[in-house]
């Protein structure tokens, strides 16, 4: 048993100094921790971080001012430049027509005669849409709303008015109300008391006539616009809806504001007075 411990012992102290040394080896290799600094030390390069960030964030705003003042400069330098360029074409122009009397003739050799006669048209049909903007009267009134409403009609459908109008004049022709004709080379169209071709003939409107959902819904979009038209004009003229006035106490909108102005300073002299009135109870 002597024996058998003291061969034991060498090797457990053999193996001991190996594990140490692999140990140490390890431990040399890792990197070192962190060791706990001094607190002000500490707060010191916080500090200076953050007003390194602080910097940074500084000069990133005057670079973006800075980008955003060249921008508007620049619309501005662009602006002004077209604005020099427009008066010193202007300026030109009329030096050119001054020196020059047959200037305009000479100019309008580049055009060619269907160009000049495009233009002419364009000339007076905006002077007389400019005219046509003041008031004149209702019935003028009422021929511009006509034609901006005939304007903003969708496409019609012409298949459909062909198929309606053979229809329409068939019938006619069986009830008498047209006369077909027949021509030599084989035409056939219809002629009514007044010599007009292929016309429909006047009869009386009959209650039959239904319209189909399409046009209906056509119909009540148009009527919705006018009225969002006829409120949003409204409310541009500073005017209230007559559901929302109240008593209408007043003839025209000058006549209102003379109201609104002596219920400012009068009311509170008069309320007591207009209460009784409405109570019937004054004396």
């Amino acid at each position: 048993m002597a024996d058998t411990t003291k061969a034991e012992s060498p090797t457990s102290e053999n193996a001991s100094p190996k594990m140490s040394s692999e140990s140490m080896t390890l431990v040399e290799a890792a990197p070192p921790s962190p060791q706990p600094t001094d607190p002000k030390a500490a707060l010191a390069a916080r500090m200076a971080r953050f007003k390194a960030l602080q910097s940074a964030k500084e000069t990133g705003r005057k670079a973006t001012e800075k980008e955003v003042r060249d921008a508007q400069d620049r619309e501005s330098r662009m602006s002004k430049l077209a604005t020099l360029r427009t008066a010193s074409d202007k300026a030109a122009y009329k030096l050119l027509k001054s020196d020059d009397p047959d200037f305009e003739r000479k100019r309008n050799w580049d055009y060619t005669v269907e160009e000049s006669e495009k233009w002419d048209k364009r000339v007076n049909k905006k002077s007389r849409n400019r005219d046509a903007v003041a008031f004149s009267d209702f019935r003028g009134e009422a021929n511009k709303v006509y034609k901006r409403q005939i304007r903003q009609m969708t496409k019609v459908d012409k298949d459909e008015y062909a198929k309606n109008k053979g229809e329409t004049l068939q019938r006619q022709v069986q009830q008498g109300l047209l006369e077909l004709v027949e021509t030599e080379d084989g035409d056939v169209f219809t002629v009514d008391k007044m010599g007009r071709i292929n016309t429909p003939a006047e009869e009386n409107y009959s209650c039959d006539h239904k319209p189909s959902k399409e046009a209906i819904d056509r119909l009540v979009g148009d009527l919705d616009k006018g009225e969002r038209a006829r409120l949003k004009a409204r409310a541009a003229r500073g005017q209230e809806d007559a559901d929302e006035m109240g008593d209408v106490t007043y003839i025209n909108q000058k006549n209102k504001q003379f109201n609104e102005k002596l219920a400012r300073f009068y009311n509170k002299y008069t309320s007591e007075i207009r209460d009784s009135f409405e109570r019937g109870t004054a004396i």
